[in-house]
C-alpha cells in the first residue's frame, strides 16, 4: 500500500525448496505468476531463495524496518499470488491489541453513551 504516495513494501523474499513437497505451489508460482507480478509492481525487489529441507515461506520487508513472514506451504499458485499481494498492500505497522472496543481522541467525561437509559 502506498502511504503518501511512496510503496512501503520494499523486498519480497520467496523462499522455497526445490524437490519437497510442500513447495510445489511455490515453484509453479514462479513460473506463471511471478513475471506477471514484477511487471505489476516495478518499485519491488522480487528475490527468490533455495532453501532445501525446509518449508515455504514469504517475506516481507517494509521500509519502516518491519518484516511480516507467511508460510505457503501446500497453496496453489493463486492463492500464494493472494498473499504476495496481500503484503504488498500492508503498510508493514505491527498489530496492536485495542485496550477498548471505543477509541477516540477525547473520551467522555460523562460516560459512554448507551441505549439503555433510565430517567
Amino acid at each position: 500500500m502506498a502511504l503518501r504516495g511512496v510503496w512501503q513494501l520494499n523486498k519480497l523474499i520467496a523462499s522455497y525448496c526445490d524437490w519437497g513437497g510442500s513447495s510445489k505451489g511455490v515453484r509453479a508460482f514462479m513460473e506463471s505468476h511471478l513475471p506477471a507480478f514484477k511487471e505489476i509492481c516495478p518499485q519491488l525487489e522480487l528475490v527468490t531463495v533455495l532453501n532445501r529441507g525446509r518449508h515455504p515461506y514469504l517475506k516481507g520487508l517494509y521500509r519502516n524496518k518491519n518484516e511480516r513472514v507467511v508460510t505457503v506451504k501446500n497453496m496453489t499458485p493463486e492463492e500464494i499470488l493472494l498473499c504476495a499481494t496481500r503484503l504488498r498492500n500492508s503498510l508493514g505497522r505491527k498489530v496492536v491489541k485495542l485496550k477498548t472496543r471505543h477509541v477516540t481522541k477525547h473520551p467522555s467525561v460523562q460516560g459512554t453513551w448507551t441505549t439503555n437509559l433510565k430517567m
